[in-house]
């Protein structure tokens, strides 16, 4: 795992040479090849040191995150043609993955806090950096506030782990059985705002709609993926007190799914209408995990999967529009088929997929979380 940690790093310094963007994707690309590589083992953790391990659930994940970050600088193009602050622009993205990276492999309990909340920072940066309108200083801090204050007890909850333990690895937390509301309550709420559930999903559609195309394609693909990530990792020590209260979970996000899909009827800005899209899918994503069981785990592990595949996509297609006709209104971007007929192939698979139509990735997700 350090392996391809180090690579990252020493892309660094070919962000600040001229004209170099080409290279970092060509880098990026080669790096997922290499790491597609692995053999991995279904059940068990592997590659195992110390501090870093992989699992097939960080092993997607991870993949997601490479594949989405050189997705990422292909998308946009056009700020590299303008050199705006591009080599700024190039640095970010790499700390963001290497940040990424980390939270998906660490095994301490403690760096898998302390790299989630790094990630936000370069997030931040790309929202208010390279953000269009004047309002993405509101969203930035939107973000920063809500998941932060969320975060905050569950420090605690992982000092107090360490405090009565005297351990924090995650490999051995599976033998914790501790049935304390308080603790259940200050891990679970970090991960439910950053998922983010029904009631604390403000954030996400003021971010998304301000933030600029690579920043909606990492917040749409990854950074919402980190919450379920981090559900999985501590839903294992906390089956006992999750028996009484996961029923809440279950119902707030199926209910606010179904409403949050009614409301995506009556959008007409199109980054917003895929925000929305995005709460509705990420709440049958909680109420898979909150199910504790193994269809409930692996349907919602795909689900995050394929949905971190397709609204990239949709948000790419998004600004493809956006940068033509500078409108993100539905009823500007009508009739965009007579203009450019070979897109609307592209809105139609990548719509069909989010949908969970069948050459998609998702289609067997929903009869795995029924019969979770």
């Amino acid at each position: 795992m350090m392996s391809f940690l180090f690579m990252m790093i020493f892309m660094i310094p070919l962000c600040f040479l001229k004209n170099m963007f080409w290279l970092v994707q060509m880098f990026l690309f080669i790096l997922m090849f290499m790491f597609m590589n692995i053999s991995m083992n279904l059940y068990n953790f592997n590659n195992l040191s110390y501090m870093f391990s992989c699992d097939m659930v960080s092993f997607g994940l991870i993949l997601l995150s490479i594949w989405i970050c050189s997705l990422m600088l292909m998308a946009s193009e056009n700020l590299f043609k303008v050199k705006f602050y591009d080599n700024f622009f190039l640095f970010n993205v790499m700390f963001l993955l290497i940040m990424l990276y980390l939270t998906f492999c660490v095994m301490n309990l403690f760096m898998f806090y302390l790299f989630l909340e790094g990630s936000l920072i370069p997030t931040l940066l790309l929202i208010m950096g390279w953000g269009y309108q004047p309002e993405r200083i509101q969203a930035g801090l939107y973000l920063l506030f809500y998941t932060l204050f969320a975060s905050l007890p569950m420090l605690l909850g992982i000092f107090f782990i360490f405090n009565e333990e005297k351990y924090i690895m995650m490999y051995f937390l599976k033998y914790l059985n501790l049935d304390l509301y308080l603790l259940y309550f200050s891990m679970i709420m970090a991960f439910l705002v950053k998922m983010p559930m029904y009631f604390v999903h403000l954030w996400l559609p003021k971010a998304h709609v301000e933030a600029p195309v690579s920043g909606s394609m990492i917040l749409a693909g990854i950074m919402l993926k980190l919450g379920g990530y981090g559900l999985l990792r501590v839903m294992i020590f906390l089956q006992q007190t999750g028996m009484k209260f996961n029923f809440i979970w279950i119902i707030i996000s199926l209910l606010g799914g179904f409403y949050i899909s009614l409301k995506c009827f009556c959008q007409v800005d199109i980054k917003s209408l895929i925000a929305y899209s995005s709460v509705a899918h990420m709440s049958l994503v909680i109420g898979g995990i909150m199910t504790m069981s193994y269809w409930g785990f692996m349907g919602s592990y795909v689900l995050m999967i394929g949905h971190g595949l397709c609204s990239s996509g949709m948000f790419c297609l998004a600004n493809i529009n956006y940068e033509r006709l500078h409108s993100r209104s539905l009823f500007i971007n009508k009739g965009m088929m007579n203009f450019i007929p070979s897109m609307s192939l592209w809105w139609f698979l990548l719509m069909s997929s989010n949908m969970s139509a069948p050459p998609s990735l998702k289609v067997m997700t929903y009869k795995k979380l029924t019969n979770g």
